[in-house]
């Protein structure tokens, strides 16, 4: 992502809070109207979350098919990245929690299910720690992968459905019962920081990149020697 847009991407989502504070009404059917706007910021937090497994998912089907190392690189970057927003939602969901049910956490289906998500794809990066060998890494990594996904869906999309929810459903398009300009604030701020994701995953495989350039050239250069150093 060059200069421009970067500086657009920030211009876009700044608007787009200032949006969310001064043009979106008070929510109606809230029990506090007002913070409802949180749900502009947490609903995108979480489909990134989603957005961020799925690529995780893709980049290990191929890794498992071509073994290159840079779509390992890609695998683990998404990861992270899906980890990083689910934080995020998670953080944004319990301020909606105060707000709305007098407590940040109740053991609400979807609340559950974001920390098993969490754990999931915590134990990914406890697998890749455990193993030193690069290319076993890779394998088991992608293995991995492939299998929490399928869980991912369940726990994002099928789990919160089944069991009765506090959390409110279908706020995402036409229909749903959420005004119309909540729906659109709430989609260009996930434009937005679907801007950030795709910056931050480039910028932290050009990370990966680089230390794996290092870990290379450390390891075909020889170690140096003391000359004339008396014992």
């Amino acid at each position: 992502m060059n200069a421009v847009a970067k500086i657009l991407t920030g211009v876009w989502i700044a608007g787009v809070t200032v949006a969310a504070f001064l043009w979106l009404p008070p929510a109606q059917g809230f029990r506090s109207p007002e913070s409802a706007r949180i749900v502009v910021f947490h609903v995108p937090c979480a489909i990134l979350t989603f957005v961020a497994f799925l690529v995780n998912a893709w980049y290990s089907w191929f890794y498992l098919r071509r073994r290159e190392p840079l779509l390992d690189m890609k695998a683990s970057v998404a990861a992270e990245l899906g980890l990083l927003f689910a934080v995020l939602a998670t953080v944004t969901g319990s301020l909606f929690a105060m707000e709305q049910w007098g407590s940040a956490w109740n053991w609400d289906p979807r609340e559950t299910s974001i920390v098993m998500l969490m754990l999931v794809y915590a134990a990914y990066f406890v697998l890749r720690g455990a193993v030193e060998e690069s290319g076993k890494r890779a394998r088991l990594s992608a293995a991995y992968a492939l299998l929490a996904f399928p869980a991912m869906v369940f726990l994002i999309w099928i789990m919160p459905r089944i069991v009765e929810s506090l959390h409110p459903t279908n706020t995402l398009f036409t229909g749903s019962g959420l005004d119309p300009v909540y729906r659109i604030t709430l989609w260009s701020f996930f434009v937005g920081m679907m801007a950030v994701f795709v910056w931050m995953f480039r910028l932290r495989l050009r990370v990966e990149m680089l230390e794996a350039r290092v870990r290379r050239r450390r390891q075909t250069e020889p170690e140096p020697t003391l000359t004339g150093v008396q014992p």
